[in-house]
């Protein structure tokens, strides 16, 4: 499917196509945008650069050998050269082999070169949990790059903000670790194009006084579905979808607990060392509310569905978690 459409407008769009949306107007507008990655001239594996290389041609949708390294670091001269370049890494487990060109070589350019040279750069990273995919295709890196200074880390969870964040981070003039998840391609939602989202502003998911919860991506969307059975037993929860994790929303998070007392961040990333660490450890810093992580355990993701089912956060687990906590 192409998106032609010139006029801002609001429709029903998948989690692939409203990157996709973004990504042409984007294209259309700026001659400098350009996207470089494996399978990204057939529309990429899960749709998100569908009939981009069509319009914009092969010199703007660049197919790629099979090298991580090479890509990143192509995307990284790029982007020094005044190209906005989409690195397309096809899942985050791949990026692992151009971590080079990320950490030492995006990550720091600004800062070593006093600012002469900038790295406006998109990595798109697909993480988190792939069904039935095992341990090398499932992991959450997010807390890794959230602990890298001179980059922005993006978490979006909604069709919505696939398409309003991916249009923040092209035009935020640093490196962007974009992280989509996996299984939420698919997923449908109404985009208003002329929606602008900030990069650093968590969305209130949902409004309540007995406890706050914060969490991003898929899992914030898992975290929705535990609201709804909490507050069939009269527990009114506020959800808080962090969306970028840096930076993050300290501001936004501090003012609903201060509200609540009461503060649970969950993700699906392991426990030990995640992110949610960091949001715990400043609540618990600045007031007197009570803080507890809910997360993954500290084990590989399993291939068959009763290991990988270990690995996973459910609903039901977070609405016990949030019942221990009010007792």
């Amino acid at each position: 499917m192409v998106l032609n459409t010139l006029a801002p407008k609001t429709e029903s769009l998948s989690y692939a196509l409203a990157a996709v949306r973004a990504l042409q107007l984007d294209m259309r507008a700026d001659p400098a945008v350009v996207v470089l990655g494996e399978d990204v001239g057939r529309g990429g594996i899960f749709g998100q650069y569908s009939g981009l290389q069509k319009e914009f041609g092969e010199q703007r949708v660049i197919d790629t050998p099979i090298s991580e390294a090479a890509i990143m670091g192509a995307g990284v001269g790029m982007a020094l050269a005044g190209l906005r370049p989409v690195v397309e890494m096809r899942v985050a487990d791949f990026a692992l082999c151009g971590m080079d060109e990320i950490v030492n070589q995006a990550a720091k350019n600004r800062f070593m070169f006093g600012g002469q040279g900038r790295v406006p750069l998109v990595a798109r990273l697909p993480g988190g949990i792939w069904d039935a995919s095992a341990a090398q295709h499932s992991q959450s890196f997010e807390a890794w790059f959230a602990s890298l200074p001179g980059v922005v880390v993006v978490c979006p969870a909604t069709p919505q903000d696939n398409y309003s964040l991916l249009r923040a981070s092209l035009a935020c003039g640093d490196p962007v670790i974009y992280i989509e998840h996996k299984t939420l391609w698919g997923s449908q939602g109404l985009v208003d194009e002329s929606l602008q989202v900030p990069l650093g502003k968590a969305a209130v998911r949902r409004r309540g006084s007995a406890l706050t919860l914060v969490s991003w991506s898929r899992q914030a969307l898992l975290c929705e579905q535990a609201c709804e059975t909490l507050a069939g037993e009269g527990i009114e929860v506020e959800l808080m979808d962090l969306r970028t994790l840096w930076p993050w929303d300290r501001d936004g998070v501090l003012a609903s607990v201060a509200k609540t007392g009461h503060l649970l961040v969950v993700h699906e990333a392991i426990q030990a060392a995640g992110f949610g660490a960091e949001i715990a450890a400043t609540v618990a810093e600045a007031t007197g509310a009570r803080v507890k992580r809910l997360g993954a355990p500290r084990i590989p993701v399993g291939y068959s569905p009763v290991l990988e089912a270990q690995s996973r956060i459910s609903p039901d687990a977070i609405a016990a978690c949030v019942r221990s906590m009010l007792r």
